[in-house]
């Protein structure tokens, strides 16, 4: 069973998404801001974050920086989540590091497709 960590904020999003990834033999951990998801990233070395790009305490970006410069978490795949589909931002998303990015509202089966291309490319 692969493990996700769910770096959201909103606890509507966090609720419905974590549950619809568990329904799909995911264990999910959950972090409710940058920093909280760094620390669980380190203590649990999940099989792939979704991070959350617009986050309190420390932002998604800055998040991602920091895992991708960890060199026991930089080899975690990060899919980055967020409500700004422009594509500064997943410009800006990609150069933090994150190695795949989605809009919300979610789309459960196309995230589903990024989650096991990402899984599947850490093999």
């Amino acid at each position: 069973m692969h493990t996700i960590l769910l770096v959201e904020d909103n606890e509507m999003n966090r609720d419905m998404l974590s549950r619809r990834l568990i329904r799909k033999d995911y264990r999910v951990i959950m972090a409710e801001d940058g920093q909280q998801g760094i620390d669980l990233a380190a203590q649990e070395h999940p099989d792939l974050i979704l991070m959350d790009l617009s986050l309190p305490v420390l932002d998604g970006w800055e998040a991602i920086r920091i895992l991708k410069q960890s060199p026991e978490l930089r080899g975690i795949p990060v899919i980055a989540l967020t409500a700004h589909a422009m594509i500064s931002d997943q410009e800006k998303a990609f150069a933090a590091g994150c190695d795949d990015f989605d809009t919300k509202p979610i789309d459960l089966s196309r995230l589903l497709e990024k989650i096991t291309a990402a899984l599947a490319m850490r093999g």
